[in-house]
């Protein structure tokens, strides 16, 4: 298989042989070396967690240059269906590697099909970063081959795809990080701990401002120009003429816009509402549970407003002054990226109490995905907290495009008393890339 790398073995167990072994296993309790909890140390080549890339666009790139500088793993294989940035994802880390003092590093496979990355025996887990239209596919057949997973958000395209791939996580027993950073954001963490500890009193309304649903595909047809796998681009998606808007040639340094598009993401609904809703679902205290009723608003060409409804009374809406803002009888908390205030002051300045909520805090997103590697714990934005905070954000683009109420199920993953609305679940594949099984 092109790169393949293939490591030396002994007759002694390796810690990613352990690893393997171990499953989900509860860890006999050790002191981890200084490496393994991000220090300056290198760890020996036998002892690294092994990682390929899928995807190296621009936020693969910068999680590439975050793993490269910690010495408790090693990326030993690289995958994107663009000639350019597959070669130049290849050059960064080889070069990385060949300045550690006696490496013995042989070099790092580059290839244009993530199933050759994803069957290579010689990794243990992937960082996907590909447009969201290929992120389940990948997660499936990774947890298959038994791969941890970190995976950029919106973790999914669809709701069903949100079931499928908490399930394939279960089954196979994998550690998995959602790329939905804000959870370890200090800030964020804070805010949730205030709300959840009842410190604004009962918990009325959430507004979480980002921006609006996707609309349709309709860029002109441009020139393709060789050394891209536009095919395997569009993947299950509807086969379209390529246009440079949805995949720039080489290596670019933006976010590509094929966000805004229905058949490859789910617009600001899905991108920041991955984010924000994320932390409108923690503070509400609903990772594992979501809302039961979703109400578009009455101005049929909104494309804000929509009120999302859960068992408790709490009310998200969509819109609001700036980041997520949490209302409760008695004050008020706003949270953004590195900014935090309440209604009263005091409600942030006063430290936590003894019997305030204390939520699961990260020593940082990617660290805290190798960690629990090793651990075998889950990570702070797991599978399913990912999988949900995405739902909440295909609820509310459901709602939009098709201007209904709806009454959902969080529990059965299904729609109350509409039969048509579960069609709405899942949409077509092109061929061959249906959804596998977990």
């Amino acid at each position: 298989m092109e790169g393949s790398v293939t490591m030396k073995r002994t007759g002694k167990l390796t810690r990613r042989g352990f690893l393997r072994a171990a499953g989900a296993a509860v860890a006999v309790p050790m002191i981890a070396p200084r490496w393994a909890l991000g220090g300056e140390g290198v760890a020996a080549p036998s002892e690294r967690i092994t990682l390929g890339f899928i995807g190296m666009g621009t936020m693969n790139r910068g999680h590439l240059g975050w793993f490269l500088g910690q010495g408790d793993v090693q990326v030993l294989a690289v995958c994107d269906v663009d000639t350019t940035r597959r070669e130049h994802a290849k050059k960064t880390v080889e070069e990385r590697y060949s300045k550690e003092k006696g490496s013995s590093y042989k070099g790092c496979g580059a290839h244009d099909d993530f199933r050759q990355l994803i069957a290579r025996k010689d990794l243990d887990a992937v960082v996907i970063a590909t447009p969201d239209h290929w992120h389940a596919i990948p997660i499936v057949e990774a947890c298959k081959a038994k791969k941890d997973i970190y995976c950029e958000k919106p973790l999914t395209l669809t709701i069903a795809e949100a079931k499928l791939v908490i399930d394939a996580v279960r089954k196979h027993d994998r550690v998995f990080q959602t790329g939905s950073q804000q959870r370890s954001g200090a800030e964020f963490r804070r805010a949730c701990e205030v709300v959840r500890s009842g410190r604004i009193g009962k918990l009325k309304t959430v507004y979480a401002a980002v921006g609006g649903p996707s609309v349709p595909c309709d860029l002109p047809e441009e020139t393709l120009e060789p050394g891209l796998d536009w095919d395997l681009w569009l993947g299950p998606a509807p086969r379209r003429p390529y246009n440079s808007v949805l995949s720039p040639r080489g290596v670019h340094t933006h976010f590509p816009a094929w966000r805004n598009y229905r058949e490859y993401s789910g617009g600001g609904m899905t991108d920041w509402g991955a984010h924000h809703f994320d932390i409108a679902q923690w503070g509400i205290g609903a990772d594992d549970s979501g809302p039961v009723e979703v109400i578009p608003p009455e101005d049929p060409k909104a494309t804000s407003g929509v009120k999302w409804i859960y068992s408790s009374g709490v009310e998200l809406i969509h819109g609001g002054p700036g980041g997520v803002n949490f209302v409760g009888t008695e004050g008020e908390v706003t949270v953004d990226r590195g900014r935090s205030s309440s209604k009263p002051e005091k409600v942030l300045e006063e430290p936590p109490g003894e019997k305030d909520v204390r939520l699961y805090e990260s020593p940082g997103h990617q660290r805290d995905w190798v960690n629990c590697i090793r651990s075998r714990k889950r990570p702070i934005c797991d599978v399913e907290v990912g999988a949900r905070s995405v739902t909440v954000c295909h609820l509310g683009n459901l709602a939009y495009w098709n201007r209904r109420r709806l009454r959902w199920d969080p529990k059965e993953w299904r729609f109350l008393g509409d039969e048509e609305a579960q069609k709405w679940l899942d949409r077509d594949r092109r061929e061959p890339w249906g959804l596998p099984k977990a």
